[in-house]
């Protein structure tokens, strides 16, 4: 499995798992926990959560598929804005420790943007770390001014990420966002990398894989994923579908190819104001 190496110089998988909805619906727990501890053994060990997600459901449903191999997983989550402050961070993230089943977070975000000032939440994730109740920290749903201001705090340099909606159809962070990260060698982790399969039924997509000898999906990530910075988490609980984005990671994209989906999904022509799901 391809890494991404993070500020702290940790490297992570490029490719990991997504949870949103995980823990929803009780008749689906097992083939989710399976899904989730087959992506372990197949080298996925980021695993990305949110408070958000089910109210805690899917955490809970990973600290379930992490029992007894809590060490073969980097787990990220994400605190609400409105959870944000130097206190509120930290009961939010006691809370996800008992759903996650661990004593520690690998990686820990601000979801977006809210009320609370960054320069407050940063304080409480700098605390949060020093306590040890987290390793990392970093944001996620912020824009270019926002990540400027974000810099300028105690303890801005030191985030880790700022996970953002990023794929085929939603390019416009690469105008000004996405340089600026790369200027700071600031990783981006990519939510929803194949648009929640709507990229899937994308005909040009669809036909542009057939001929390449790919699944509309894996041609989704293997462009993320080529870029060297970016990680994805797509969200699967189904087996095959887990295999076969797995497979993505080996496909080498060469510049014809790379030409030919620029025509597919247009790079920015201009400032595009940040898109969010």
């Amino acid at each position: 499995m391809n890494t991404v190496r993070l500020p702290s110089g940790e490297a992570v998988p490029a490719l990991g798992m997504g949870t949103w909805r995980m823990g929803e619906d009780p008749a689906q727990g097992a083939q989710e926990i399976a899904t989730l501890q087959l992506g372990l053994d197949l080298g996925c060990r980021l695993i990305d959560t949110a408070e958000m997600y089910g109210e805690g459901l899917a955490e809970e449903r990973v600290g379930q598929a992490l029992q007894g191999r809590r060490d073969d997983a980097f787990v990220v989550s994400k605190v609400y804005p409105h959870n944000a402050s130097a206190a509120g961070v930290a009961a939010a993230c006691e809370r996800s420790l008992r759903r996650l089943k661990t004593d520690h977070i690998d990686l820990y975000l601000l979801h977006w943007r809210g009320s609370v000032p960054l320069a407050e939440t940063l304080k409480g994730l700098v605390a949060l770390q020093q306590a040890g109740k987290i390793r990392h920290y970093g944001v996620s749903n912020l824009d270019l001014a926002d990540m400027q201001e974000l810099w300028s705090l105690p303890g801005g340099p030191e985030v880790q990420t700022n996970q953002l909606l990023y794929n085929l159809a939603r390019r416009g962070i690469e105008w000004d966002l996405l340089p600026w990260m790369r200027e700071r060698r600031l990783p981006l982790m990519a939510y929803s990398p194949i648009e929640q399969a709507r990229l899937l039924k994308h005909r040009g997509l669809a036909a542009f894989a057939q001929r390449h000898g790919m699944t509309a999906g894996q041609a989704a990530l293997a462009w993320l994923l080529r870029q060297g910075d970016v990680m994805a988490i797509p969200k699967t609980s189904d087996a095959q579908r887990l295999r076969d984005n797995v497979a993505a990671a080996d496909i080498g994209l060469d510049a014809a190819q790379l030409a030919e989906l620029d025509g597919l999904f247009a790079p920015p022509a201009g400032p595009t104001p940040l898109e969010m799901i």
